[in-house]
């Protein structure tokens, strides 16, 4: 397995999907990585020479891509910096309810958690 940017990469996938596994690197980030170094995407990540390899984590680790830790850190610093504002989206965060206007009569139970039982329901 190829490690970059402390990730470990399957060998087995195509290069423009293995590198998707690395958090904060979608199709076209991995579409572009390997475009800038003209490494053909259909290929296997195990048919990559360990020169091919080393272009694709520089570029990874380069200034160009938040990812990982960083890119964690930052999005939870957002979350926090709304829950400090007291603004409505903040408080949806501090609730556990969905916070982009979504039903929440019927469904939400992702953010709402299983459903709870209410007594004396029965008839």
């Amino acid at each position: 397995m190829a490690r970059i940017a402390g990730v470990n990469v399957p060998d087995n996938k195509v290069v423009a999907i293995a590198l998707t596994y690395i958090h904060g690197i979608g199709r076209t980030s991995a579409k572009e990585i390997c475009a800038a170094h003209k490494i053909d995407g259909t290929r296997r990540m195990k048919d990559l020479t360990e020169e091919e390899l080393n272009l694709i984590r520089t570029e990874v680790d380069s200034d160009k891509y938040i990812i990982e830790g960083n890119l964690r850190r930052e999005v939870s610093m957002n979350i926090k910096r709304l829950m400090d504002m007291g603004c409505l989206r903040g408080l949806r965060h501090r609730k556990g309810l969905p916070v982009r206007g979504q039903n929440t009569r019927t469904n939400a139970r992702t953010r709402k958690g299983p459903a709870k039982a209410i007594a004396g329901k029965k008839k």
